[in-house]
């Protein structure tokens, strides 16, 4: 299934940026899309360089030479090591603002960054700049925390059933095709505490509990009827709990290398906790992270 865009990898030249546009050119090599590497020079810094010396002196030709050396570098050993086309682009400005505004333009299908970085790539997916590029942009946007070896093997897919459950299926088949899903879901009882303080026996709790585990198994399995996933390729995994808590330790149970999350959730309130949620799995978890922020 190919992807209907290119990927756009955004890069710093850290060595996290290096693994993640390893990741894009993996992806495009196994998806067939096409793969551009996109530098962004520090809109604020070449504004002060301007001041301070005027615009097109020969400090900032320079700079923007070398940084079109690097890029091109880059961009000639992914072709080498990777076998894929890889196209360049450079600009200047806000990190996530360039960044949108380039993947709308490109039209890209994913755009991909590293989980640590310096410069804006650092400050992207630790500060409150992801969430700003998610809000703006409606790409799905791949954060790669490991150096690639292979392709993804086991994906695990959080859905909460809402609109935005299979689209991240979709996404996960698009980035991923050749790995096992395991398409993951949390349930808890609703308002257990308060049902124990009314007097509601164990027995019953646990009636509801049984209840809530076997509906949130059926719904995975029309999911993924509906997502036209054959029996092989799919397992179901179900638990109780705290999402952000349970995504983590599910990943590193099962040794998965790829976490797959929706943008949005059911309500309005679990679309502000989702940005928590995304921001736990990446602080606590060890695969890369797919968000997906289409809806179906």
């Amino acid at each position: 299934m190919n992807p209907p865009g290119p990927i756009l990898a955004a890069t710093d030249f850290s060595p996290a940026a290096r693994h993640a546009a390893d990741r894009a050119a993996r992806v495009a090599r196994e998806t067939g899309a096409a793969l551009a590497l996109l530098h962004v020079l520090p809109g604020g810094s070449l504004a002060e360089l301007r001041q301070w010396l005027g615009a097109g002196h020969a400090l900032e030709q320079q700079l923007q030479a070398e940084t079109r050396g690097l890029l091109q570098q880059a961009a000639e050993t992914l072709q080498r090591e990777r076998g894929v086309p890889v196209r360049t682009l450079q600009t200047s400005g806000e990190a996530f603002q360039e960044i949108a505004r380039e993947a709308e333009r490109q039209d890209a299908a994913l755009m991909v960054l590293g989980a640590r970085g310096a410069g804006f790539l650092r400050r992207l997916v630790l500060g409150s700049t992801t969430e700003r590029l998610l809000r703006r942009s409606t790409r799905p946007l791949l954060v790669v925390r490991q150096m690639p070896h292979e392709p993804y093997r086991r994906a695990l897919v959080a859905v909460d059933f809402s609109p935005w459950s299979a689209a991240a299926v979709q996404a996960a088949r698009r980035v991923a095709p050749g790995a096992r899903l395991l398409l993951f879901s949390v349930f808890q009882v609703p308002f257990e505490e308060k049902l124990r303080f009314a007097g509601v026996d164990d027995a019953t709790i646990e009636h509801y509990r049984r209840q809530a585990r076997a509906d949130a198994l059926h719904r995975l399995h029309k999911l993924a009827h509906q997502a036209g996933l054959k029996a092989d390729a799919w397992e179901p995994q179900v638990t109780e709990g705290d999402a952000s808590l349970r995504i983590v330790e599910t990943e590193q149970v099962l040794d998965c290398d790829l976490v797959v999350l929706g943008k949005h959730g059911q309500s309005v309130t679990e679309e502000l906790l989702l940005g928590s949620t995304t921001k736990h799995v990446l602080a606590e978890g060890s695969a890369d992270v797919l968000v997906s922020t289409a809806r179906v």
